[in-house]
């Protein structure tokens, strides 16, 4: 078994969280400043190398209808270009209301809105990040 990467993209930023190895935790690791999709892949091919990380898991941001829009297609095709680059299982995880929970989070944590501004997205990345963890967990558990 190995770690877990969940990314949360934004358009100027990625939130980046890593599993533990036994795909219990996620943790907030760091937030990468968006410049150019090679720029923005070499610092997560970094990540993936110095954390031996397994696969990686990115937030698909469907509308609140469920329905899919420019977000979902912009991620599908961050993805598309991630997957030449990599052998890693790409997976996607519903990501609606991750960054309001990691708001919440925050808030109830007293998080200066400067703080704030700093962690959320990558507070959010380990959101989307347990809600993929604790789904395998139930699947274990219950087979």
């Amino acid at each position: 078994m190995r770690a877990l990467i969940g990314l949360d993209l934004g358009t100027k930023t990625i939130g980046v969280a890593v599993s533990d190895g036994i795909l219990s935790v996620a943790t907030p690791l760091e937030t990468v400043r968006r410049k150019k999709f090679g720029v923005d892949a070499a610092r997560l091919q970094e990540i993936i190398t110095e954390r031996a990380i397994g696969g990686i898991i990115l937030g698909l941001p469907f509308n609140m209808d469920g329905s899919e829009g420019p977000r979902c297609q912009s991620t599908r095709a961050f993805a598309r270009n991630l997957a030449r680059l990599t052998e890693l299982p790409i997976g996607y995880w519903d990501e609606r209301l991750s960054t309001v929970a990691a708001e919440r989070a925050l808030l109830e944590a007293d998080t200066s809105r400067k703080r704030r501004a700093e962690v959320i997205d990558h507070v959010a990345a380990s959101y989307i990040l347990q809600g993929v963890l604790d789904r395998l967990a139930h699947l274990r558990a219950s087979s």
